[in-house]
C-alpha cells in the first residue's frame, strides 16, 4: 500500500499538472488514471494501462519530476510500468499487446452513454434518437434525409465482415506491415501502373537500381498500400532480410523519446540495421530540423550499406519545403514515380476487389454508380461501398442502385469545397455522444467511451487525408495499430449493429454540414 504522504504528494502534483498548458487534454487524461505504486530510492514507481500511455507520460517526465520534487521536498524521479489491469471497464480500445512488467527509469535529460436506439425506420424517414442525458435538449435532431435503421437485426445478414475481422491478422509488431496490403490486393490501372512496376522491381531487387524509390501523389491513392506490399514481397523472396515500415510521425516520436530517455544509440542501431526501410509521408518532417538531421544520417548509413529505401510523399522532392537541398537531392538519387487519381475503370475494379474481400455480391451497375460519385480518394470510394453493403445487410434489402442512391445521397466527395479536420470530427463526435474532447483523447478504456473514440477514428480515416499515425496522435498519442484496430471494429459493427450504422451516418452528415458552414 502506498504511504499516505506519498499518495498526498502525488495528488497535489496531478492537481498542479492540470494547470500546465504543455500537458494538454490527452496528458491530463492519462495522469488521471495513472496509479502510483510506491517509491524506491527517490524514484516513484507509476503504473499505466498501455504502452502509448507509458510513452506519453514519459514525454512530460521532466516537468512531472520537478513538481514531484517540490511536493516531496527531495529530488524525485519516475519509473513507468504497464499494468493492463488498470482498464476502467471491459473496453476494447486497442489490439491485444503482450504484458510488460519491466520498469524504465526516466533519466534527468531529455463514462458517457450513446443515445438510445431509434425505433424501426425506413431509409426515407429516419427517426430522431433519444438520450437519457440531462443535456439532451441541447442536441440537434438528426439530418432529415440520412437513412437510419432501427435496433432490430436482420434474421439472415448477408455480410461476413465480423468473421473476417476476427480472423484478420494483426499488424506485425516488428515490421509494422499490414497483412492486408499486398501486391495481390492492389488494383493496377493506368494511374498507378508505372509506380506498381517500380515498387515490384524494388521489392525483387532491394538495394538495386531504384534506391531510393520515391513515390508521390495525393492522399488516399494507394501509396501506403504499395509501401506495405513492397515489404511483404521482400520478405516472401528473402525471409532473412530485415524490413521496417515507419511513418514520419512515428520516426519523429521515436527519435524524441530516444533523446529524452537517453537511448539515442539504441534508436540509431534499430533503424540502421534494417535491409529495407519504408518511410511513409515524409512531408510531415518539414520544419523538424533535428529529426531531419537524424533522418539524413540514417539515410546515408542505409544507402552506403546497400539497404533499400522507399519513401512516399504528397509532392515530389523539388516541392518539399523545410528540407535542405542536400536532403532533397538524396531523394532524387534513385527513381521518382507518381500516382494519379484512378480513372473510372480502375475505380470500378477497386470496388470489385473490395466486394470480393468482403464476400459480398454487388452487381456491376451498383459499382459503376458508386465509382462515378467518388473520384478523388480511394478511402472514400471504399467507405461508400461499406456503407451501402452494411445498410443492405442490416435492413435485409438487396443491393441496388436505388438503395445506393438513398444511402449515399449526402455523401458525395466534396473535399475540394470543404475542409474536414480531426478537430472538427472530435468536436462533433464529443457533442453527439455527450462527452468531452478530453475524454475522447484520454486513457480511459470504458466500453462506451471506447466506441465513441473508435467511431471518431473511423471518421478521421474516411473523411480526412490524415495518415494512421497522425490520427493516433490526435487521440492522445495512440499507436497507428490502435487506429487500424478501431477501423476494423467499426467496419464490422456497421454490418451487425444498426445503432453504430446510424451513428456513422448521422455524424458524417453533421461533420460535412459543419465544414460547409465555416
Amino acid at each position: 500500500m502506498i504511504e499516505d504522504a506519498l499518495a498526498a504528494a502525488w495528488d497535489r502534483a496531478v492537481t498542479r499538472m492540470r494547470t500546465e498548458a504543455a500537458v494538454g487534454p490527452a496528458g491530463l487524461g492519462i495522469l488521471e488514471v495513472t496509479r502510483p505504486l510506491g517509491a524506491v530510492s527517490n524514484t516513484l514507481l507509476l503504473a499505466v494501462s498501455s504502452m502509448y500511455a507509458k510513452r506519453h507520460l514519459e514525454t512530460s517526465a521532466r516537468l512531472l519530476e520537478t513538481i514531484l520534487s517540490e511536493e516531496m521536498g527531495t529530488p524525485m524521479k519516475i519509473a513507468v510500468s504497464i499494468d493492463e489491469e488498470l482498464v476502467t471497464e471491459d473496453g476494447d480500445d486497442e489490439p491485444n499487446e503482450p504484458a510488460q512488467t519491466s520498469l524504465h527509469v526516466v533519466p534527468d535529460d531529455p463514462g458517457p452513454h450513446r443515445p438510445a436506439s431509434a425505433p424501426e425506420a425506413t431509409p426515407s424517414s429516419p427517426t430522431p434518437r433519444q438520450t437519457t442525458s440531462a443535456s439532451s435538449s441541447a442536441r440537434t435532431s438528426p439530418t432529415p434525409h440520412q437513412p437510419t435503421l432501427g435496433s432490430q437485426r436482420p434474421a439472415t445478414p448477408t455480410s461476413q465482415k465480423a468473421e473476417q475481422a476476427t480472423a484478420a491478422s494483426p499488424v506485425d509488431a516488428e515490421t509494422h506491415l499490414n497483412p492486408n496490403y499486398t501486391f495481390s490486393t492492389f488494383v493496377i490501372g493506368a494511374s498507378n501502373r508505372f509506380a506498381t512496376a517500380a515498387a515490384t522491381a524494388a521489392a525483387e531487387n532491394p538495394g538495386g537500381s531504384y534506391n531510393p524509390l520515391f513515390i508521390f501523389g495525393g492522399s488516399g491513392l494507394g501509396k501506403t498500400h504499395l509501401l506495405h506490399a513492397i515489404g511483404h514481397e521482400v520478405l516472401s523472396l528473402r525471409p532473412d532480410l530485415r524490413v521496417k515500415y515507419v511513418s514520419s510521425e512515428e520516426f519523429t516520436n521515436d527519435f524524441i523519446n530516444s533523446i529524452a530517455s537517453g537511448r539515442a544509440l539504441e534508436f540509431q542501431n534499430r533503424y540502421r540495421a534494417v535491409d529495407t526501410l519504408l518511410v511513409d509521408d515524409i512531408q510531415f518532417l518539414q520544419g523538424k530540423e533535428q529529426t531531419i538531421e537524424e533522418f539524413f544520417h540514417t539515410f546515408n548509413a542505409l544507402h552506403n550499406q546497400g539497404s533499400q529505401i522507399v519513401i512516399t510523399s504528397d509532392m515530389p522532392p523539388k516541392r518539399l519545403g523545410g528540407f535542405e537541398e542536400r536532403m532533397r537531392s538524396r531523394f532524387e538519387w534513385g527513381l521518382q514515380v507518381d500516382i494519379q487519381p484512378a480513372d473510372l475503370e480502375t475505380r470500378i475494379a477497386i470496388l470489385q476487389k473490395k466486394a470480393e474481400q468482403e464476400r459480398v455480391a454487388v452487381d456491376l451497375p451498383v459499382l459503376e454508380f458508386i465509382a462515378e460519385r467518388f473520384s478523388t480518394n480511394i478511402r472514400e470510394l471504399e467507405g461508400a461501398l461499406v456503407r451501402v453493403t452494411a445498410f443492405a445487410s442490416l435492413s435485409s434489402q438487396p443491393i441496388t442502385t436505388d438503395l445506393a442512391a438513398i444511402v449515399l445521397k449526402d455523401n458525395v466527395s466534396d473535399s475540394a469545397a470543404t475542409e474536414i479536420t480531426a478537430a472538427l470530427i472530435q468536436s462533433e463526435t464529443a457533442q453527439y455522444f455527450n462527452v468531452t474532447i478530453e475524454a475522447l483523447c484520454s486513457a480511459s478504456r470504458s466500453r462506451s467511451l471506447t466506441e465513441a473514440r473508435q467511431i471518431a477514428m473511423y471518421l478521421c480515416r474516411e473523411l480526412t487525408d490524415l495518415s494512421l499515425p497522425a490520427i493516433g496522435g490526435h487521440f492522445g498519442g495512440r499507436d497507428h495499430t490502435t487506429v487500424i484496430h478501431a477501423n476494423r471494429k467499426i467496419a464490422e459493427k456497421m454490418s451487425s449493429k444498426p445503432e453504430v450504422y446510424n451513428d456513422i451516418t448521422e455524424l458524417t452528415s453533421r461533420i460535412r454540414a459543419a465544414a460547409r458552414s465555416k
